[in-house]
């Protein structure tokens, strides 16, 4: 597969059991196996954590940004093995030095970069950083293992 790969929501539902309102990414809009995946997520005013969060100042929260970093990941580890992935989850395990920036409001759009750093096993590490418009408003390491449903 190439870096010009686009994976929709359809195909990202195949690939990892997340639904609304948990889905976190709309697309994937460029992937190299085994190295990196570029995910996107439009941020929307009518999301059910903006009701309480905050009602007059709406704020994505940052465990959501993180998750959305880790279900692109998911997706570039099931892309990356293939038929091997089939009758397998990626759990989510660990989060290091995660950062929040600045806040993501509705009308953002998050480009989710997440790149692979090793991989021993069925255990992944990861960089994801979320950018809107450029800036830099989330980054995190993360790790991640791929297991029998």
């Amino acid at each position: 597969m190439s870096s010009d790969t686009v994976i929709n929501v359809n195909r990202i539902m195949e690939m990892i059991p997340h639904r609304y309102p948990f889905l976190m990414i709309d697309r994937v809009k460029d992937l190299i196996p085994d190295v990196q995946a570029v995910g996107v997520k439009n941020v929307t005013a009518s999301e059910p954590h903006f009701q309480g969060h905050f009602p007059d100042h709406p704020v994505m929260p940052g465990v959501l940004i993180v998750e959305a970093m880790a279900q692109t990941a998911a997706v570039l580890v099931v892309e990356t093995l293939g038929a091997e992935a089939e009758g397998k989850l990626v759990y989510f395990m660990t989060v290091d030095n995660a950062r929040f920036r600045k806040p993501v409001t509705p009308g953002d759009v998050l480009e989710i970069t997440v790149t692979k750093l090793r991989s021993r096993g069925n255990v992944y590490k990861f960089e994801g950083k979320a950018r809107a418009d450029g800036a830099l408003m989330a980054e995190a390491v993360f790790s991640a293992m791929i297991m029998d449903r």
